[in-house]
């Protein structure tokens, strides 16, 4: 039973009741999720709680920047806050992979001027507009006279004119200002570095002992790179989220999503991967294909970039949001707007505001016939997967021809909850599980409001409790219509009971 879950009555019958014509509707909250990074700008206790309270879904923590100690102290006070403001805060913590990274510029920022040559060596003590330093060496090894270098979100592009056994030279052909430790970005085929790698796995081990609910793990190009993560499978473990920003995840992507719990299309390095005019195309591709294996995915990067230092984002930032949403992401991610930007409370209520007006123009019905035409292509083999989208989408549609006022499911895993979401339905999706930790993750999930219920040995009760938790927090009402749909069962996760009901 859920912590401070209060003891309700149990009801053991459902009695067909008359259906009331409603004057008023199951108020229906932003389906789109959100993920905020957090960061110096946005981890002060305060902070914390105006940004859940003005949307955030999913705290993500970048671990690629401190160390353990200070990532475990934004963890807990992460907790502390979703806990101060009585909401269910999904924690995403995002692993470092084999990411190169510069020596640190100086503060003020160092211009690289077009058409300049700059040296590249390995260390970690400063960089400069003359030479710069990499902090993994094999990379000198690994790149070739010819490749294509990039800094940070790929803006800063220079080519590789010459090469010597412990050193690069690159010639600068787009310039700008550049500060910090950005990244160093080579094409992906060329490293020989893999992921997970053992920094990746120390961090894996403190996360999971303390109950993390989602690892993003990076630089992933195969369902291996996963596997090597070696956790158990959610809700046991932490829900595994392939970031796809290689040429090689692409390529593998049908593997990846069938490995993975969740994907992020990860837009900066899969930017300079590929020509800026594929990038929106492999969203759309990348997004359709894990959602017909009813897997969330988020769309990150440069979203409202300008919100870093603006109070507004520009208005093209405003139409990528919406775009976004439009192509089905189940959520979008802020990163340096909420990590180190100038009001991170400011840019999670924007978000939040582009989401909510994308949300009431989304096309519901075709959507669903497009993905449920993907679902019957004849790729699935697995009976239980089979028919749990069977079901899943019988929900979709009778709750569509019903009229039904919301979709309530009951699951200890979140897998059904995941399921019927991929539908995109016009009503509410109504999530309950006696597993707090479920209740977390399906924070991730588009469309999906989740609460804890108390853990029954039989589905009717589990079902007379989701009602009343229903009634009490999402305004159904007695005669609502309702369908429920619920996979019980303690041997397979398959959703096995289909219901339409009415609210007692």
């Amino acid at each position: 039973m859920c912590d401070g879950l209060p003891c309700h009555s149990v009801v053991t019958e459902f009695d067909w009741l008359p259906v009331f014509i409603r004057t008023t509707e199951v108020q229906i909250l932003r389906r789109t999720k959100i993920v905020a990074t957090i960061g110096p700008a946005s981890w002060d206790p305060p902070t914390l709680r105006s940004m859940m309270e003005a949307g955030l879904d999913v705290a993500r923590i970048g671990l690629a920047h401190g160390d353990i100690d200070q990532h475990m102290d934004v963890y807990n006070r992460v907790r502390q806050a979703a806990a101060d403001v009585d909401r269910e805060i999904g924690v995403l913590v995002d692993l470092p992979g084999p990411k190169v990274r510069c020596a640190s510029f100086a503060e003020s920022g160092v211009n690289l001027v077009e058409g300049t040559t700059i040296r590249i060596v390995s260390g970690e003590t400063a960089s400069s507009a003359e030479v710069i330093e990499i902090d993994i060496p094999e990379v000198i090894r690994d790149v070739n006279v010819g490749d294509r270098l990039a800094l940070g979100d790929g803006a800063l592009v220079m080519i590789c004119d010459a090469k010597e056994s412990d050193e690069l030279q690159a010639k600068v052909i787009h310039g700008g200002t550049v500060k910090g430790r950005p990244g160093f970005q080579v094409p992906s085929g060329r490293l020989t570095v893999t992921a997970p790698t053992a920094e990746d796995l120390r961090y894996v081990d403190a996360f999971v002992e303390v109950g993390v609910d989602l690892i993003a793990v990076s630089f992933v190009r195969s369902a291996y790179d996963l596997r090597a993560v070696g956790v158990e499978k959610a809700p046991r473990g932490p829900i595994l989220v392939a970031k796809i920003e290689t040429r090689a995840a692409v390529e593998n992507l049908e593997g990846i999503v069938e490995t993975a719990g969740a994907v992020m299309v990860a837009r900066g390095d899969l930017g300079i991967e590929y020509p800026l005019s594929e990038l929106p195309h492999l969203q759309k591709h990348i997004i359709r294909r894990c959602i017909a294996r009813g897997r969330p995915v988020i769309t990150a990067t440069q979203m409202l970039e300008s919100m870093v230092h603006a109070s507004m984002p520009t208005r093209a930032e405003a139409s990528d949001v919406a775009n976004a949403v439009f192509d089905g992401s189940s959520a979008v991610m802020l990163s340096g707007e909420s990590a180190v930007g100038v009001d991170p409370v400011n840019a999670v209520s924007t978000m939040a505001e582009i989401t909510n007006r994308a949300d009431e123009e989304f096309d519901h019905r075709s959507w669903a016939e497009d993905i449920r035409d993907l679902r019957e292509d004849g790729s699935i083999t697995d009976r239980t997967v089979r028919g749990t989208d069977a079901l899943t989408m019988a929900a979709w549609e009778v709750a569509h021809q019903a009229q039904a006022v919301a979709i309530v499911c009951i699951s200890r895993t979140g897998f059904t909850s995941r399921k019927v979401t991929r539908f995109r339905p016009s009503v509410p999706i109504l999530a309950f599980s006696s597993d707090p930790r479920v209740v977390r993750q399906l924070s991730l999930s588009w469309g999906t409001e989740a609460m804890c219920s108390p853990e029954r040995s039989s589905a009717a009760e589990a079902i007379a409790d989701a009602l009343l938790l229903a009634k009490s927090h999402h305004g159904l009402q007695s005669g609502d219509q309702v369908v429920v749909i619920s996979g019980m069962s303690t041997e397979t996760r398959q959703t096995d009971t289909l219901q339409l009901l009415n609210v007692p």
